[in-house]
């Protein structure tokens, strides 16, 4: 059994190392998904990630701000089946404030600079997602959880 250090070694590493990941948001009950590129704050406390206003996925978080975002390190080889890591960290997400905006901003551009005419539009919105728990899952069914408050 991981420790909890070990387990947010294990969660850094990955989310360091991809650059995309699935957000699951939901409207009327109905779960709605959404690749997403991200940036994470050293502390693990926040995910960054950027989306147009006139979007489903915008619009379900206004209804309804609770989310997930699965990140994994799949090969698409049968090895997956053994050696993937698998992250869903869950939380509550909401627009970055004034106060951090530049700060989130520098991050997200740090990890993406491919993406600066995007997040620089006006109709485009930087959010963040408050990680309450990631839920990592290993080796095809070993589960974890590494809660973060």
């Amino acid at each position: 059994m991981a420790t909890q250090e070990q387990l947010r070694q294990t969660v850094r590493t990955l989310l360091d190392s991809q650059a995309q990941g699935v957000l699951a948001t939901q409207h009327d009950r109905q779960p709605y998904t959404s690749l997403m590129a991200f940036a994470v704050t050293p502390d693990l406390h926040w995910i960054v990630f950027a989306t147009y206003r006139a979007t489903q996925k915008h619009a379900n978080l206004l209804a309804n701000p609770r989310a997930s975002l699965l990140i994994d390190n799949r090969t698409n080889e049968s090895a997956d089946y053994h050696d993937t890591v698998a992250t869903s960290a869950q939380g509550t997400v909401s627009e970055v404030d004034l106060t951090r905006r530049g700060e989130l901003l520098q991050l997200y551009l740090e990890k993406h600079p491919d993406l600066s005419d995007f997040v620089s539009a006006t109709d485009c919105v930087l959010l963040k997602l408050e990680v309450e728990s990631f839920y990592v899952v290993s080796q095809f069914q070993n589960v974890a959880v590494l809660q973060m408050f």
